[in-house]
């Protein structure tokens, strides 16, 4: 089915506002979109370096992220609002897993918690990734990344753009530390450089590689830098381009490890697959008219 007749039937079956953000909250994105089906769509993979001219990242700061992949040790919250953050999450994971899932499964959680919506628009975050995006700005994916203590799963060597139906590659992440992230517990693993070889080989996980997500890219330090840990503290954020080959160990240790992936794209962007669904305005305008532009959803 066409993207256009996705878009048709949805708007048929929820006309009102009140209905379609009932609707979009329904909708189940997969936190792993079909592979077979991205293959299919022809996607400009190649890396968009950002303008140097910012308002809130330095020259040197969008340098770093135009030449390594990614910028880090941004401070976004305060300690009051990051201990606010994380109390929220807590009883939002309790919730998700007295349904029986996960702690990876908050995923789309800005078309479902308002809370995670009013987040996605906050100027200290939008400030930062229209730096590197752009004055017309579409957020369209926030994700809990919550590595219990203990937890036995890795993720794999991986470049985001491989698993996103979008073209243009002008996609970057904001992760957002909501527990001190740090080499002990499983902090995220970047190879610096590696977003400028373009779209990399890759390889379905085996089984035995308890990835939490599908795919491994072999012999990924050959790609770029020495991997770098982005060791965060609560509050803190890093922001990688979706080329970049990135990745975090098993946390053995006794401490959570919680990360809020925002995923921030220009409007010029195309989305495939009904995923113009997920996304909202939140610097500038959309000139084509192609994201849904959804509104705040109705449970926090």
């Amino acid at each position: 089915m066409c993207d256009r007749n996705i878009r048709n039937i949805f708007t048929a079956t929820a006309a009102s506002p009140t209905a379609q953000r009932a609707a979009l909250a329904k909708r189940d994105f997969q936190i792993i979109a079909d592979i077979s089906n991205v293959e299919e769509l022809e996607r400009d993979l190649q890396f968009h370096p950002a303008d140097l001219a910012g308002s809130t990242l330095s020259s040197d700061q969008i340098a770093s992220y135009n030449t390594n992949g990614y910028v880090t040790g941004l401070g976004i919250l305060d300690p009051t609002d990051v201990n606010d953050l994380r109390a929220y999450f807590d009883d939002l994971l309790q919730q998700y897993m007295n349904e029986g899932k996960d702690s990876y499964a908050i995923s789309s959680a800005h078309m479902r918690h308002g809370r995670v919506y009013d987040l996605m628009k906050d100027a200290r975050i939008v400030d930062v990734m229209a730096d590197l995006l752009g004055e017309e700005v579409i957020g369209w994916g926030a994700h809990f990344f919550c590595k219990m203590p203990g937890d036995g799963k890795r993720v794999s060597w991986h470049q985001d753009a491989s698993y996103w139906p979008l073209t243009p590659s002008r996609t970057a992440t904001m992760w957002l530390a909501i527990d001190d992230a740090d080499t002990e517990n499983a902090c995220m693993r970047l190879i610096p450089r590696s977003h400028l070889k373009g779209h990399l080989t890759y390889r379905m996980s085996e089984d035995d590689e308890d990835n939490v997500l599908n795919q491994t890219v072999d012999e990924a330090e050959s790609y770029g830098d020495d991997p770098v840990d982005i060791e965060l503290k609560a509050g803190q954020a890093s922001v990688h381009s979706d080329l970049i080959l990135h990745g975090s160990e098993a946390n053995q240790s006794t401490r959570r490890r919680c990360g809020l992936t925002l995923r921030y794209c220009a409007a010029e962007v195309q989305a495939h697959m009904g995923w113009a669904d997920k996304g909202m305005v939140v610097r500038g305008s959309d000139p084509d008219g192609h994201w849904t532009d959804q509104s705040r959803p109705l449970e926090d």
